[in-house]
């Protein structure tokens, strides 16, 4: 069982890495490494994925994601422009073989419709005024 959840710290700490590189780099994406990090983390440490989940920076949308499946909808905005200019960089300047071109614009496809079908508000808490007294 130990080798398992050290498996899960490795990958944990790997997405991280990977979910940081994803900030700067072009066509890496950093949110899913974010929140595969953040799986991994919650069936390795409870440490790190509450660390994780208090980040300064990638705290707040972790949060709503494990709470509600929320994608903000700056974080939305921020993730289409990326994905929109990575495949204008693609393809105008690094011109790769098309079958490159079709694989990256049809991932980044399928990224934008999972990102658009979330909410990016948490549900509204149901009124409790419109509850008769007992």
């Amino acid at each position: 069982m130990a080798a398992i959840r050290w498996l899960y710290l490795g990958l944990g700490w790997i997405f991280f890495g990977l979910g940081v590189a994803g900030i700067v780099l072009p066509l890496v994406p950093a949110t899913p490494f974010m929140l595969l990090a953040l799986w991994a983390f919650s069936r390795s440490s409870p440490r790190l994925e509450a660390w994780l989940l208090a980040h300064r920076f990638f705290g707040a949308p972790l949060r709503a994601w494990k709470a509600h499946r929320v994608i903000p909808l700056r974080a939305k905005l921020i993730a289409w422009g990326s994905m929109i200019a990575s495949l204008t960089y693609m393809i105008l300047w690094s011109k790769p073989a098309w079958w490159i071109i079709a694989l990256g614009a049809a991932l980044m496809a399928y990224g934008a419709y999972f990102i658009a079908r979330c909410p990016s508000q948490p549900p509204e808490p149901p009124a409790t005024r419109d509850i008769p007294p007992a």
